[in-house]
């Protein structure tokens, strides 16, 4: 029997995998330019290494994320533009958070010709609890105008400035929660899309710095 993972040694694991693939010459990454691919080869190859030492429930099209059970998704991305999409559930998640973790390896690569290998040198590998994964300006925003004794109506203008996808009732019910419920700080940049579109460059600065947001390598 294996063991379970858990989110401690998933933690651990992705530190240790990430320094080995980085030592790591691979022919079929060699002139590959597409980040989705690169991507694909990345997370593939860790679920692998994974399931050889350890028991855990993995991700589908229904999940949504990586590991299910640990509410963790993992996500690979380029140094020269930290940021990768997810799905859309509700503008919620831009002021309360995804709903789940996020196990984030920023990646530089480059080919060698001589040997017609391409290699990913993992320059960061960061875990954003899922408390933390709120976007960051329209947290901070929300936090300037309860500062300033604001009430449902300035929130209710904020949520319109900021064109989150809601209709009026919503946005009123959102007021409310904030009211009541005042979110954390976010770190992470959300783009409004049909798909959430995530930007990482915060997080890299704030790695280590700040709670939630750890510097696993």
């Amino acid at each position: 029997m294996k063991p379970k993972l858990t989110l401690e040694i998933l933690k651990v694991e992705a530190q240790k995998f990430a320094k080995v693939e980085s030592a790591h010459r691979e022919p079929s990454l060699y002139g590959v330019t597409d980040g989705k691919a690169v991507g694909t080869y990345f997370e593939r190859k860790f679920r692998s290494y994974l399931r050889e030492k350890y028991d855990f429930e993995e991700g589908s099209s229904a999940s949504g994320i990586d590991f299910p059970e640990l509410e963790v998704d993992m996500k690979v991305t380029s140094i020269r533009q930290p940021q990768s999409s997810c799905p859309f559930k509700s503008a919620w998640q831009k002021i309360y958070g995804l709903g789940y973790s996020l196990l984030v390896f920023v990646y530089e690569k480059a080919d060698d010709p001589q040997t017609a290998t391409g290699n990913l040198n993992v320059l960061h590998t960061i875990f954003v609890s899922k408390e933390w994964t709120a976007d960051f300006q329209t947290t901070t925003g929300l936090h300037r105008i309860l500062e300033n004794d604001g009430n449902k109506d300035d929130i209710l203008a904020f949520i319109e400035e900021r064109r989150l996808p809601v209709d009026e009732i919503e946005a009123s019910a959102i007021a409310d929660e904030i009211l009541s419920n005042p979110p954390r700080v976010g770190y992470l940049t959300i783009s409004n899309a049909l798909q959430w579109r995530l930007q990482y460059g915060r997080i890299i600065e704030k790695a280590g710095l700040v709670t939630g947001v750890e510097r696993l390598g």
